[in-house]
Formats: C-alpha cells, structure tokens, sequence
C-alpha cells in the first residue's frame, strides 16, 4: 500500500509540475514568437529614445497578453495602465538629489565628529558623489546609496 501511495504522490506531483510549466511557458512563448530581440543602440542614451523603446515593448507585450487571453488589445492595455496607475500610487516618491546629498552630508559629518573618517576623506567621498562616481548625487549614479536602499552602512550591512 506505501507503494502504491508513493506512485500516486509522485503523479501528482510530475502533473503539478507540467500544469505549472505550460502556465509560464505559454506566455513566454507567445511573447517570443515575434523573435524581436531588443539590442542595444548608440540611441538608448538619450532619454526619449528609452521612453520610445519601453512604449513599444509594452504595446508588444500587451498585444502578445491580448492575444494569448482572447481578449481585445485595448482591453489589455487598459488593464495594465490601471494596474501600473495603482502600483505608482502606493510608491512613495524618490527624495530629491539635494535630499540625497544633505543626508550623506548629515552622516559623514558625523563619522568625522565620531572619528571613522577625516574632513579630508568626507570631502573626497562628497566630490566623488558631485562628480557620479558613487551613487547617490546628481552626477549619476544609482539613487538612494548603496543597493538603491539608501541606508548608512554600505553594501556589507556592516
């Protein structure tokens, strides 16, 4: 009987597996199926550019959504612009540059009056970030310091 249980177990677990994987694989492959593969372009640097590109991957993508679910494309898109609507209403909005670059001054002078860094090494880490070679100012780099979280300890957590 341990057997028997044991085999049907394992069929229902090997069923599950290919419900699941023709779930995610139809999608995907209908998505595929138009073999456009998005390269990069000298172009991508400039902003309208990217906008461009990203808007017509999205229409790429709802009309391969509209097409796998019977649906209109209007329908689709309809639907993702209300989803994408109600996702940016719950974000909180990203501090300003300025912002960014008080906080990091807040905390390396307090490593200084602590004595982890020196004027010297606060001001080299403020020119980097004014200059986009640390993330965090106006000059480039990613938002919010170390991981996007924005928090004091670095990417070690340390």
């Amino acid at each position: 009987m341990s057997r028997t249980i044991r085999k049907k177990h394992l069929l229902a677990g090997l069923a599950t597996a290919g419900v699941l994987g023709v779930g995610i694989a139809a999608p995907t492959m209908a998505f595929a199926a138009d073999g456009n593969t998005p390269t990069p372009s000298a172009s991508t640097t400039d902003s309208g550019d990217r906008q461009q590109q990203r808007a017509d991957r999205q229409a790429e993508f709802a009309e391969a959504l509209a097409k796998e679910l019977g649906v209109s494309t209007d329908k689709v898109t309809a639907a993702l612009e209300k989803v994408r609507e109600q996702h940016q209403a719950d974000r909180p909005e990203r501090p300003s540059a300025e912002d960014r670059q008080a906080k990091l001054k807040e905390r390396l002078d307090q490593a200084v009056k602590e004595g982890k860094l020196t004027q010297e090494q606060a001001d080299a880490i403020t020119k980097a970030v004014e200059a986009g070679v640390l993330p965090g100012g106006s000059g480039g780099g990613r938002p919010g310091g170390w991981g996007g979280h924005g928090g004091p300890e670095g990417p070690t957590g340390k």
